[in-house]
Order: C-alpha cells, then structure tokens, then sequence
C-alpha cells in the first residue's frame, strides 16, 4: 500500500475511513472515495461500545486511525463510517450506539480530521455490507464465540434472533460446543452418557491429572466399541452395539461402562469442576478446537451436527425467502470452518447460500462511501 499511499499525496482525491471495532480490536482503513481502493490500515484494542470505557474506546480509535491515515492526508477524508461491537439501533437512547458516536467524534477532532458527522453502525450491519456488491437487504449470520442472525432491510437491522449471551442463548456458537464438551465429557465420568475421547481431551485442556483421566489411548467398553485417540478417522470397530453407535445415526449408549475406576472418575470431577467455574464461563468457547479434532468421536459429530442445526434454526425464525442472500461471517463459518459444510448443506434445502466474508472492515468502507455520496 506504501506505493499508493505515495500517489494519492500527489493526486490529492477523496478519502474514506471505513472502521471495525469488534471485542477485541479496532482497526481501521483509509481508502478512495471514488472506488473503495485501500490505502493504509491501523489497529488498536477492544472496540466494544458497551464493555469499553468511553475515554479508553476514544484512545483506541485515534490510534486506529492515526496510524491509517497520515498526517498531510486528514484534510482529504470526507466520510468516516464504523461497524462497532454492542452498537445497535434497538431504540433511540441505545447505550452502544451513543457512546461509539461520542468517542468516534472525540477521536476525529483529536486527529484534526473533519468529514462531518460518522457513521456508526452495529459491527454486523458493517459485516453484512462486507459482501461483494455492498448488499442493502439480506441475512446476517455470525457464529464465533457467540452466535446471531439478523435480518438487514436498507442496511439497517430490522429483526434479531439470538445473540442472547452465554446464559441465555448464543446456541450453535463457540461456547455452545465447548459447554456441550464439558457436559459429554461429565456425563461419561458420572456413567450417564456415551464413551468420548472428550473426556480426556477436556480434562487435559484443564488441568486434570493425568492419572485420572479416562484409560490410556482407548477405552474399549463392552460390546466391542472401541473410542480412539483424537484425531483417528474411524472412531469405532466393527462388533456388538457398532451399528447403533455410527455417526450416521447420531445414536449414544445410554451408560458409559468404560473401565475407568469409579475412584477415579470421582477425581475427574473434582478437579473438572473448579478448573471451570475458575474462568469466565464465555472462556469455553477455547474447548471447542478440540470437539472439532475429535471428530471422528460420535459424540463429537453428534455435537457439530447439533450446532448446526441450531445455527440453522436461528437463521429460519427469520423467515427466509429462498434464493435470498445469507452473509456469514465468525471463525466457525469461514472457509475452513468447522461449521460450514454443515450449515450449507441444511440451508441448501431453504433454498439458501452462505456467503461468507472475514470482517467489517470493507463494509465500514462502502458504508462511509455511500454516506459521501449521500451528502454530494
């Protein structure tokens, strides 16, 4: 970009600064207002509108964009525009959406760059406008930590479905699978469900000792059922039980009888138990890599296909019309994602596509462009 930072000091055209201010960082692009072409990117911290101070979301987006757009161009900038995290339009004194406007404001002043009034959007809104073409009207799907829908009418959100956090809701997401780990994995060591390598993976992941966790590199139950290691393909051998145990048939014993002592599985729990309640509860959406690594494990198949589906569901209390357009964006829907061939292949019978983009950050941009054009 160094090169046509160069050329656009001497041409002297429009510029724009297009925002994405997530949980975890804030970053921003300066590009051409005429086409969108990036010229220069910053970054910064947390840009979460409600759980970021005002004071300290002001310093993160002057940093964002101080490091995006030198010094000499800041008169050029004609439209700012920002997706931020916990910005909504829910009702008209919505908390996120105010404080991002007054620090995005604060933030321009200090760094002298006077394109009137920015733009802010919810951080979804900007995703959803990411998509080629800068759609106005659509689904939006995020499945990472956390998972919501919304549906996008004239890019604003007209309609929200989940997103409902850790206790209440986000079904399909991060945490989801990484609590639906933590529960297989304590139901194997109470004897109530199925044998899972994600009992010893969880309680390794934790901190577990390694002499109570579940027998070595296989457990072979009774029946002839035979759990593998992570990362083995075929979970399961041939013999008494195997058919009603296939992943596809998502059938699980009802009882685990795996030789594992029930002294040690006592301990299992005794040391599971506190190494989870220790850490926020958000913090198990880190287990959920290691459903995705098991998944020759039937119970971590039935899990992914249970995300899925609920992702699914999510995106169908939406009302979908079929052939309309699906935005995703969230690490467990990206290319490789754990998640999305899943997801396709059940949206595929509502007559939907995925479409999935990494972030905000080119929407941001299309969104402070139209803005511009908007005012001229």
């Amino acid at each position: 970009m160094g090169n046509e930072l160069n050329q656009e000091r001497q041409v002297g055209s429009a510029l724009v600064v297009g925002l994405d201010a997530g949980g975890t960082r804030t970053r921003a692009v300066l590009a051409t207002a005429a086409d969108g072409r990036p010229l220069g990117e910053g970054s910064a911290g947390p840009g979460n509108a409600l759980t970021v101070a005002v004071p300290r979301l002001t310093e993160h987006l002057a940093e964002a964009v101080g490091q995006a757009v030198p010094e000499a161009l800041r008169a050029r900038v004609v439209a700012v525009a920002g997706g931020f995290a916990g910005a909504t339009d829910a009702f008209a004194d919505e908390p996120g959406r105010h404080n991002a406007l007054t620090a995005l404001t604060a933030a321009l002043r200090r760094l002298g760059i006077d394109a009137g009034p920015p733009l802010v959007r919810s951080d979804i809104e900007a995703a959803f406008a990411s998509a080629p073409g800068a759609p106005a009207d659509g689904l939006a799907l995020v499945a990472g930590t956390g998972a919501v829908a919304l549906r996008v009418t004239g890019r604003r959100a007209v309609a929200t479905v989940d997103g409902d956090g850790w206790l209440l809701g986000d079904d399909g997401s991060g945490f989801w699978i990484g609590r639906a780990a933590v529960r297989a994995a304590l139901r194997m060591a109470d004897g109530r469900g199925a044998p899972t390598v994600l009992a010893a993976a969880v309680g390794r992941e934790l901190g577990v000792p390694e002499e109570v966790l579940p027998g070595g590199p296989s457990l072979a139950p009774p029946g002839g059922v035979v759990v593998r290691p992570l990362g083995e393909d075929a979970p399961y051998e041939a013999g008494a039980g195997a058919d009603s145990l296939s992943p596809a048939g998502h059938g699980l014993p009802p009882h685990d009888e795996t030789p594992w002592s029930r002294p040690h599985r006592e301990a299992y729990r005794g040391h599971l138990l506190p190494a989870v309640m220790a850490q926020p509860p958000v913090r198990l959406a880190r287990l959920a890599p290691l459903v995705v690594r098991a998944a020759g494990d039937a119970v971590a198949l039935a899990i992914l296909d249970e995300a899925a589906d609920q992702l699914t569901e999510t995106v169908r209390a939406l009302k979908p019309s079929p052939g309309e357009r699906v935005v995703a964006t969230g690490g467990l829907l990206g290319p490789d994602g754990p998640l999305t061939s899943r997801l396709e292949a059940r949206l595929q019978t509502l007559g939907l596509t995925l479409d999935w983009v990494p972030d905000g950050r080119r929407g941001a941009v299309a969104l402070a462009r139209l803005a511009h054009q908007g005012r001229t």
